[in-house]
């Protein structure tokens, strides 16, 4: 494999990746703010919508895991090329859809698409940038789990409420066909690397494909359907778990394998992995509880609480910079930047405990500011732990697991979200109602406010516990620190 001189060239090639990741991100948003719009303009029910989210989020996560075997095989520049065509093709289409199952079909292809984009800007920054600097192509990586899902949200509902909902679908055009023409112009053109197909993992991916897309499909389907109450989700979640370890068996035995099981006896990387599923869960948590409690209980539209995302969406263009020039000193030890970053998510979560229905957009203000660099720096010390001790050559193999977890961890985080709210929402609902019988009777014409705001106060308790259980996880994810993870100097301290 040719090495490509380092340059301007590069520096365009990896921001059009960039680019075109960051655009990916914003599109998963489409189905989660503009549904009730689409639904609406397509006839498409209650049921039929929740399907459009679970088939795109697991087309997504699945191509996270096999794309970073077909780019070493067809190059980087080209796959991400076809990658970016087609998404942003697919994109194009998905508005213009006859009716509800032709657009799920778009938006499962585009899921794949999409999906593809992630690991090719970790293999560019992995591959290309100096030593001095990975750090920085590091950074930008992380900004799709920082900054990339609070700047989603602010533009799908700027879109729908001023443009249309075709909008919340075209709004990808620009930025693809920018982050095209970048990597055209800056990434290198590798050799084709045919041969490779003699040795194709096809039953790897006989089993690793569905078995991806049953588990998160079962995961985000199993709150709506009650869980292992259903078949339906006990067949998902049964069936997808089996052929995961039949594959996971599979990449044991395979010469040339999507996944290296033998990299996570590397400490830190098997550390980073494990954390970065509890990182994510966090992070969810801090952008989903505020704006559910807004939308809620205060009737926010999401336009309205765009505000409180940007507060810290767009200081992440800066901070995350900043913590890569912290962590790319030799004096620096990146597990204290890690365990001060968790201190801060956690503190967050619990000055968020303490809301009650009074509490309007900008009484999120301090505990938004605190995550500026609270979600940096929980981020970025990861990706350097994981990818400290790997070789060049193994980066294809640290791309597809790093994201596949995150992928992967993204959907658990929000079944277990969802989980927790239904269970603590019963509970104080329950208590409430138990405390009301209580008490003497009401006016009829009382009855139907006072529900109203029991709902309300059992909303906010439940938002309010969901804030410490989230807390308890970052402030126990500090305890392990110490322990599994070993130091990892700077990449230019080596040199």
């Amino acid at each position: 494999m040719q090495v490509s001189p380092f340059g301007l060239r590069i520096v365009v090639g990896l921001l059009g990746v960039l680019l075109a990741v960051l655009v990916s991100g914003f599109n998963e948003n489409v189905t989660k703010i503009a549904l009730v719009d689409i639904r609406g303009a397509m006839g498409i029910g209650h049921d039929e919508g929740s399907w459009l989210l679970a088939l795109y989020m697991a087309a997504s996560v699945s191509a996270m895991a096999f794309a970073p075997w077909f780019a070493v095989t067809l190059s980087i520049r080209r796959f991400t090329l076809c990658a970016i065509g087609a998404f942003m093709l697919l994109g194009l289409l998905s508005p213009l859809a006859p009716n509800e199952r032709v657009l799920m079909l778009l938006r499962a292809l585009q899921g794949l698409a999409g999906g593809a984009l992630p690991p090719m800007l970790m293999s560019v920054a992995l591959r290309f940038l100096p030593a001095n600097i990975k750090l920085y192509g590091l950074a930008a990586y992380a900004l799709t789990a920082t900054f990339g899902p609070s700047m989603g949200t602010p533009l799908a509902a700027f879109w729908v409420e001023y443009a249309g909902w075709q909008w919340a679908f075209w709004q990808i055009i620009p930025g693809s066909l920018l982050a095209m023409a970048a990597v055209a112009w800056g990434l290198p053109q590798d050799p084709l690397r045919l041969e490779r197909f003699a040795q194709f993992n096809w039953r790897g991916l006989l089993l690793g494909l569905p078995a991806i897309n049953l588990l998160v499909i079962g995961l985000l389907q199993g709150e709506r359907l009650n869980w292992l109450h259903s078949p339906l989700i006990v067949s998902l979640l049964g069936g997808g778990s089996l052929l995961l370890v039949l594959f996971l068996l599979n990449e044991w035995r395979h010469p040339l394998p999507f996944f290296k099981l033998q990299l996570l006896k590397a400490r830190n990387l098997s550390f980073a992995l494990f954390t970065l599923a509890g990182v994510l869960l966090v992070l969810l948590a801090s952008s989903l509880i505020p704006s559910s409690y807004l939308a809620q209980v205060q009737g926010y539209r999401p336009l309205q609480t765009a505000p409180m995302l940007l507060w810290v969406a767009v200081p992440q263009l800066l901070a995350l910079p900043l913590v890569a020039a912290l962590c790319n000193l030799r004096q620096v030890d990146c597990r204290y930047v890690l365990a001060a970053g968790l201190g801060m998510m956690g503190l967050t979560c619990v000055l968020g405990s303490q809301l009650t229905s009074a509490w309007i957009r900008d009484d999120f203000l301090l505990i938004q500011l605190l995550q500026i660099f609270g979600q940096p720096m929980s981020v970025l010390p990861l990706l350097m732990l994981s990818t400290g001790s790997i070789q060049p050559i193994q980066g294809p193999f640290a791309s597809a697991w790093f994201n596949t977890v995150k992928g992967l961890a993204a959907v658990v985080a929000t079944a277990v979200l969802d989980l927790l709210t239904t269970a603590r929402l019963h509970l104080h609902s329950n208590n409430l109602v138990d405390r009301l019988g209580n008490q003497p009777l009401l006016p009829d014409g009382a009855a139907s406010h006072l529900a109203s705001r029991l709902h309300q106060q059992a909303l906010v308790l439940t938002y309010a516990d969901l804030y410490l259980c989230v807390a308890l996880v970052a402030f126990a994810l500090i305890l392990i620190i110490p322990f599994v993870p070993t130091r990892i100097y700077p990449p230019r301290a080596a040199h």
